[in-house]
């Protein structure tokens, strides 16, 4: 490669660093070029699947202020620039190197800092951003409905109590007077004797 097609291919590899949300680093020995054109097009339009060289990544990713992978940059490279969901993207390869042993996930990069192949398993077990955000509504919706039957419940409890009270004071009427008068009454008594 000449000098000036390494830098080109230096700045492209750089700004799919930069544009990138997240970075999942594999090694694809072994693997033929349509199962890679089918890994292509299960990961979609959420992530570019690029095969690259190791010492132009390593530049790129210095230039991009990426550091913490370049133990992983070593033999066939391959990278997935992670433009959409990174939950996705990561089962998608996760699901992709169980049906072909020789897609090795080797780690990536995601928020600031390097994460092992581990971690991207992690992700990939994560559900998805659609799921997560239906269950949060379904906890406010949930949270609500119980708010809503509460302040319901107190009007209807204050009638109930108010209608109680007046089916009371129809039996007994010294109940509106508080009956207060009754126990010092009472009380009176034993001092006259």
């Amino acid at each position: 490669m000449a000098r000036a097609d390494k830098q080109a291919a230096v700045a492209e590899i750089a700004d799919e660093f930069s544009a990138s949300s997240g970075v999942v680093l594999t090694e694809y020995r072994g693997l033929t070029v349509g199962e890679l054109k089918t890994l292509r097009r299960s990961l979609g339009e959420s992530a570019n699947y690029a095969v690259v060289k190791n010492t132009l990544a390593k530049i790129a990713a210095s230039q991009s202020g990426i550091e913490g992978f370049d133990d992983l940059l070593t033999g066939p490279t391959a990278i997935a620039f992670i433009k959409g969901d990174v939950v996705e993207a990561a089962k998608g390869l996760r699901d992709f190197a169980k049906a072909n042993p020789n897609l090795v996930i080797k780690g990536g990069y995601l928020d600031g800092k390097a994460i092992d192949a581990a971690e991207v398993g992690k992700l990939a077990d994560l559900e998805s951003r659609e799921v997560l955000l239906a269950k949060l509504a379904g906890a406010f919706t949930a949270t609500m409905s119980q708010a809503l039957y509460a302040f319901n419940a107190l009007p209807s409890k204050t009638a109930q109590l108010a209608a109680a009270l007046e089916a009371k004071a129809a039996e007994d009427p010294s109940i509106l007077a508080g009956g207060a008068a009754e126990p010092a009454a009472a009380e009176e008594a034993p001092a006259e004797a």
